[in-house]
């Protein structure tokens, strides 16, 4: 779809998934995968019973392989293996940090590269999920800011990082199948049993990898329907979290269409710095931002609002800075709290990090006056999987071409 007052370099949803002539299925609604169906020769009773039946397979149960779909007709498994599969990203790199923080550098069928990131925590799991090839933005304490968007990833790339993801973890649930009688059409099909679901490891999913969401809307809702749907991987919308540097015009179309947690990159209270750190602020500034957090649908004392914020040194970290960050979350209303984010170093970064001390009071300040501003353990600093940190290491540009690709991206944003 077109932003309003963006132009868009690339076109969304039309890259091929993996599979050359066969249908690559990740990432279809139901209907769709139902309507390939009819396309290859089923009635459209039947594409809709198996549409059903190769949905649970793929989402709720993970399996790629038609065969292992045993309440589907023997003699139906090979006919879908011949026109279909059940694709997932290709794993170029994984590594492991010494927290346990786990990165996968991914592979579309075009061969572009992208990160996502696993962060255990003792009560929950998340993942890190990328929107886009490179970014339309150019934050400049962001490593995935100094890349050149290449294209938005596809619906199927953006759910095909949670199947990965779930697979990497091994947390489908196994065993064959309990509850789903055999196929009616088949009599020599087994019947279900030993079904055993084992428990969540990843519950959360943020989309603050590689990119803006928000410059995908049509691709990132698509997925996260998905993601969502109670039928297959089925988290909870309140354990999804959407990031945006601030694209005002797409704010209010996410609470009401996804309807996910919001997470807003601030990172600043004032024009000029803003302006600097995130220079999307020059098409949309913070009153303008803050006023869209005020009307974001559901958000309330349930559902606060997040407000990112990086400690740069010497640049946004000042106790004044701090009393204006509440001044204006009171004076628009917001239900939030604050994310403080030590910087995360990357070659060639031109800011440092705020001191520990400062770091502290900084968020001293906020908690005062009764609005939480945790601090943020980095985590997966030495594989450079920290917030910030992603880039593909396909492309090492100079100074000068930095520079370059900054002046581009802010000239195609207005």
């Amino acid at each position: 779809m077109q932003i309003p007052g963006h132009i868009d370099p690339v076109t969304t949803g039309t890259v091929p998934l993996r599979g050359g002539n066969r249908i690559d299925l990740i990432g279809l609604t139901r209907d769709a995968i139902g309507g390939v169906l009819v396309e290859a020769g089923l009635d459209a009773k039947a594409a809709k019973l198996r549409a059903k039946q190769i949905w649970h397979w793929m989402y709720h149960r993970g399996v790629t392989d038609f065969e292992a779909m045993t309440d589907i007709a023997k003699a139906m498994r090979p006919w879908l293996t011949d026109r279909f599969i059940i694709g997932r990203p290709t794993v170029r790199e994984a590594q492991v940090s010494s927290d346990g923080t786990r990165k996968w550098l991914l592979a579309a069928a075009d061969g572009q590269e992208y990160e996502m990131v696993f962060i255990p925590d003792a009560d929950r799991g998340t993942l890190c999920v990328s929107s886009q090839v490179g970014c339309t933005l150019n934050c400049r304490f962001c490593h995935t800011g100094t890349m050149r968007l290449v294209r938005n990833l596809a619906a199927g790339e953006i759910v095909g990082q949670v199947m990965l993801a779930r697979d990497e973890l091994g947390e489908w649930p196994k065993g064959t199948m309990a509850g789903f009688g055999p196929d009616p059409e088949d009599d020599d099909d087994e019947e279900g049993g030993n079904y055993t679901a084992d428990g969540r490891i990843l519950t959360n999913i943020v989309m603050m990898g590689m990119g803006e969401p928000l410059y995908n809307f049509d691709e990132v809702k698509g997925a996260l329907k998905i993601v969502m749907d109670g039928d297959g991987l089925a988290l909870s919308r309140r354990r999804i979290t959407l990031s945006t540097s601030g694209v005002v015009p797409m704010m209010a179309r996410a609470g009401e269409e996804i309807g996910v947690n919001l997470a807003v990159s601030l990172h600043a209270v004032s024009k000029e710095i803003r302006d600097e750190i995130v220079p999307l602020n020059r098409k949309y500034g913070i009153d303008e931002l803050l006023k869209a957090c005020a009307d974001y649908p559901g958000a309330g004392n349930s559902r606060r609002i997040t407000f990112e914020y990086v400690m740069l040194k010497d640049k946004n970290d000042s106790d004044d800075d701090a009393r204006e960050l509440v001044r204006l979350i009171r004076e628009y209303g917001l239900h939030a709290k604050v994310n403080l984010i030590p910087f995360n170093p990357w070659p060639g970064a031109i800011y440092e990090c705020s001191s520990p001390e400062r770091v502290r009071a900084f968020s001293n300040l906020i908690f005062k006056a009764g609005i939480s501003a945790p601090v943020r353990t980095p985590r997966g600093r030495d594989i450079m999987a920290a917030c910030g940190q992603l880039k593909s290491a396909a492309t090492k540009p100079t100074r000068a071409e930095l520079d370059r690709i900054a002046e581009e991206k802010q000239a195609a944003l207005g």
